[in-house]
């Protein structure tokens, strides 16, 4: 007798595990980092739009940062501020032929458990992850694992990062009397590869729900995409989502509200706040 077998059907997404079904939303990480968000909020059942706004290149000149793995030596400590900074720093390393256990002889700090992973990936020991994120969070975790602000002084930071970045970390440093070498491991530019046209129809045609701006450089250089300083037409009835309150502070500067903003600061915690808004409205 043969015997007949049912093939149950996976059972399609409820409302609660798709709470973006239906919702469009614009994301304006780097392309090339851009994925993991859209997957993400896909994965809630988003429909996403990618508007790249900046675009991670080399910097102007290398002799800063190549100077300073010369003299890695020199530093008590060096702080990745993110993954972009760790690729390029490594990168260069590597370009420099230089091994990664050089990194051995100093501590380490991971702006970012992203960027720790993308440190241990390499080979690299992490000493401290900063509970908060932003440059305030950073330097009170140093001074609390160091025993105090005295520990800092005399200290060598080594801090390779964007060529443009907020300056409060370095500043601190220096003022609790340790010495920080801020170099540029790359740059944001805004790349000319953005569909405007398309952009600009959705927005006018109220198809988009939500902007996602991922930092302070996302924010501006979509301004300019508009040649405005003033966000609130262009963005007229989208709801603004910032990864943390730097950015939502450059999101005011242009004339904006930030509705959505995740208590952790990252692409994952950002993703979870969009769906929550949406689906606390549902």
């Amino acid at each position: 007798m043969t015997m007949s077998r049912t093939i149950k059907e996976p059972s399609p997404k409820t409302a609660a595990q798709q709470p973006l079904a239906g919702r469009t939303i614009i994301i304006t990480r780097a392309r090339e980092q851009a994925r993991e968000f859209a997957d993400e909020l896909e994965g809630l059942g988003a429909r996403v739009i990618i508007c790249p706004t900046i675009e991670i290149v080399e910097p102007e000149s290398f002799t800063p940062l190549d100077d300073a793995i010369e003299t890695l030596f020199g530093y008590d400590w060096i702080i990745f501020t993110s993954t972009n900074g760790v690729d390029h720093f490594l990168r260069r390393l590597q370009t420099l032929e230089h091994d990664v256990s050089q990194l051995d002889e100093l501590r380490v700090c991971a702006i970012g458990e992203a960027t720790a992973e993308k440190l241990r990936a390499a080979h690299v020991h992490v000493d401290l992850v900063p509970e908060q994120f932003k440059a305030e969070g950073v330097f009170a975790a140093l001074e609390t694992f160091l025993g105090g602000r005295e520990a800092l002084q005399t200290l060598n930071f080594l801090i390779p990062r964007a060529a443009v970045a907020r300056d409060y970390l370095p500043k601190a440093l220096e003022d609790a009397g340790a010495r920080a070498d801020v170099v540029a491991a790359y740059r944001t530019v805004r790349p000319l590869d953005v569909d405007l046209p398309r952009i600009s129809a959705l927005l006018a045609g109220g198809s988009v729900d939500c902007i996602a701006f991922t930092s302070s450089s996302t924010v501006r250089n979509f301004a300019r995409l508009f040649d405005t300083f003033d966000l609130s037409e262009v963005l007229e009835e989208v709801a603004v989502a910032s990864i943390g309150d730097v950015t939502a502070a450059t999101v005011s500067e242009y004339g904006l509200e930030t509705q959505i903003m995740p208590d952790e600061f990252t692409i994952p915690g950002l993703a979870r706040a969009i769906a929550d808004h949406f689906g606390d409205q549902d």
